[in-house]
């Protein structure tokens, strides 16, 4: 009853930063309620910018979405925010990357070891949290179009132009780490989301085991819808298509509850993101209670030049389903007993 509320987010991408950066406050001790305990579980597929050239010439795993996670979960966002995502302008070999990306790369020659590297960063910078890739194995992303065509690589798929149909890792067999299938088990809250559909939050769902284990975690499981479509991945999307291309991934629900938007985006910025093909998720209701799940209608803007969800809004949203799967977890436990 006393033991920390433990959530495991799952994603990429600067939606799951947005989302653990909200969570953060309640990894502290708290006046009111349970502290959180936070592992991140973050995908691993990325091969463009500083994350793809790293990923090429020293074959690790991309570490730009990790480093983002840290960043958000550091107790000095603003200052490793700062420092981390320090671009180089400059100098031979050092253009365009991040220091961020250069730090874990580093630690990871080290080591010898990517996720022992990330569990070191997390230790020297005193992140409030835990956060593990998906998977240790070398993966990268394909898409089947409505046409047929494969499209392959992350980057391209968030460029192409046709709906996708579907995503697949090649080598299509990766396994997760113990520490994720362990931090899942013993969940009261599992999250995706937000973060772009099929390139940060469905990829960590094709790894073995990861769904399987979701689907049997007595946690609650939610997922936080993206406020806008993205062009090259979810034009033309409504709520309900999001939840089913998961499913679909997932081979099976795993979704108890959707957290949705309600309030409105100015026309000014539905104007702006018009122009780059992006337009405001349409929430149809009807539809994802009619696919048995619980539907959360909240302001979940933050008041920005971009469309983005508020860190607060959906952290303490995020806490308040926590508190909700303890209370599920005991009921199950003690259901078992009887």
């Amino acid at each position: 009853m006393t033991e920390p509320l433990r959530v495991v987010s799952i994603g990429g991408g600067h939606g799951l930063s947005s989302l653990l950066n909200g969570l953060k406050c309640y990894a502290r001790p708290q006046t009111e309620g349970l502290q959180l305990e936070i592992t991140a579980v973050v995908t691993v597929t990325d091969d463009g910018g500083s994350s793809g050239r790293i990923r090429r010439e020293f074959e690790i795993l991309p570490p730009g979405d990790i480093r983002n996670c840290m960043v958000a979960l550091s107790e000095d966002a603003d200052f490793l925010s700062q420092l981390f995502q320090y671009r180089f302008s400059a100098g031979r070999g050092l253009k365009g990357h991040s220091f961020g990306n250069l730090f874990l790369t580093a630690l990871t020659n080290l080591t010898g070891d990517f996720p022992d590297a990330v569990r070191k960063s997390a230790e020297v910078l005193k992140i409030a949290g835990r956060i593990y890739p998906s998977t240790a194995a070398d993966v990268s992303l394909e898409a089947v179009l409505a046409d047929g065509t494969v499209v392959c690589g992350e980057t391209k798929i968030s460029r192409s132009k046709k709906r996708i149909k579907a995503i697949r890792l090649n080598p299509a067999r990766v396994k997760p780490m113990r520490e994720t299938l362990e931090a899942i088990e013993r969940a009261d809250l599992i999250t995706l989301g937000p973060g772009s559909l099929f390139t940060s939050v469905i990829p960590n769902l094709l790894v073995s085991g990861i769904p399987k284990a979701i689907r049997n975690s007595p946690a609650t499981k939610v997922y936080f819808m993206n406020l806008m479509s993205q062009p090259g991945e979810t034009i033309g999307f409504l709520a309900s298509d999001h939840v089913r291309a998961i499913t679909d991934h997932a081979k099976g629900r795993i979704l108890d509850c959707v957290v949705v938007n309600n309030a409105p985006i100015s026309p000014a910025m539905v104007s702006q993101y018009a122009e780059r093909n992006s337009t405001p998720i349409e929430n149809d209701i009807p539809k994802l209670k009619k696919l048995g799940l619980d539907v959360i209608e909240a302001d979940l803007l933050h008041a920005v030049r971009k469309v983005r969800h508020n860190p607060d809004a959906i952290g303490r949203i995020g806490y308040e389903l926590a508190a909700r799967g303890r209370a599920r977890r005991l009921g199950a436990g003690l259901a078992k007993m009887e």
